[in-house]
């Protein structure tokens, strides 16, 4: 499902599990990183002497696998922001949820009881 104002996906089923929260912040920190690499590889200040296109390509899988590698063994630390934050909505959600589906008098005893006064 794709939210109607921002045209991002909103279905977060897939980040149920933990494993899945984490695979994700280390595939994210990856293209980050992997990003990062080919941005400083763009700013080179001269070409080199055996410099082709077949060298570059094998130079940007390499790159790619350097990033993976990294986002494994030292992470720069924006996948695990990215997980942090996905399982706190993913918290959030869930209570929505359980909000919801409870009778609204239930819902006004529960919020009422957190309240002193």
């Amino acid at each position: 499902m794709i939210g109607a104002t921002t045209g991002i996906g909103v279905d977060t089923s897939r980040t149920g599990t933990r494993e899945n929260l984490k695979a994700a912040g280390e595939r994210f920190e990856a293209v980050f990183t992997g990003m990062m690499l080919k941005s400083m590889r763009q700013a080179k200040l001269a070409d080199g002497l055996f410099e082709n296109k077949a060298a570059g390509q094998f130079r940007d899988m390499w790159d790619q696998k350097v990033a993976e590698g990294m986002a494994v063994t030292t992470p720069l630390g924006i996948g695990k922001a990215m997980t942090e934050f996905l399982a706190k909505a993913q918290k959030v959600n869930e209570a929505d949820t359980a909000n919801s589906t409870q009778s609204p008098s239930q819902a006004a005893v529960n919020s009422s009881e957190g309240k002193s006064g």
